[in-house]
């Protein structure tokens, strides 16, 4: 075989070496059969530390620290210039806003995918006047701490708070913090219990039809 006869073999099957190369990369990029990733599978193999945190942790924090931030600012801060009802009625209200416009969107924000944290939330309803029913769902929250902290010191002092000496478990945001979210989370439980219950007899009813 010549030279020139061997040159143009090689060079046809470098082309046709190519021409399968691209042949293949345009069957990868059409095609259709490719299995659908979801976010939530994603961030399984993500690194970092905030992707080793449970969830839940991550939740119950932010929960903590929100609630323990407002009995800094509103109880502690306010403490000078409002008493009693007034000072109540403040922190209902940094509560219900706090949790309407801070907790509540950052939940949405981090959730994996649209309505996967609406289990964490009490109010999951993305309207204006919810901040209205965050206000009041923080009143029942308020009452239960306050009771909560009447009988602690109660059983501790053998008297009422109101009139003994000295509070052995004062208000501080740590404390108050905790009992925020304890009772949060046990009234946001008790309400998913609820509403699996009534799907659960929603399904049952449409199954007998």
């Amino acid at each position: 075989m010549s030279k020139k006869q061997e040159q143009i073999s090689n060079d046809e099957q470098l082309q046709n070496y190519y021409d399968l190369k691209t042949d293949a990369v345009e069957r990868l990029v059409n095609a259709k059969n490719a299995p659908v990733v979801s976010e939530k599978e994603i961030q399984k193999y993500k690194g970092g530390l905030k992707h080793r945190i449970p969830t839940w942790v991550k939740i119950l924090f932010v929960k903590f620290w929100f609630g323990g931030a407002i009995c800094y600012f509103c109880l502690w801060g306010l403490n000078m210039f409002l008493q009693n009802v007034e000072l109540l009625v403040a922190i209902c209200v940094g509560l219900g806003v706090c949790t309407d416009l801070m907790v509540n969107h950052l939940l949405r924000f981090l959730e994996p995918e649209k309505g996967d944290y609406d289990k964490w939330i009490m109010v999951t309803v993305r309207k204006f006047w919810s901040i209205f029913l965050n206000v009041l769902y923080s009143a029942v929250l308020l009452f239960f701490i306050v009771q909560t902290y009447e009988v602690v010191n109660t059983l501790i002092t053998g008297q009422s708070a109101a009139t003994a000496n000295s509070v052995p478990v004062p208000v501080e945001p740590i404390l108050f913090g905790l009992l925020y979210m304890g009772y949060d989370m046990l009234f946001i439980f008790i309400k998913n219990m609820v509403v699996k219950a009534f799907r659960d007899a929603e399904k049952k009813v449409s199954n007998r039809k």
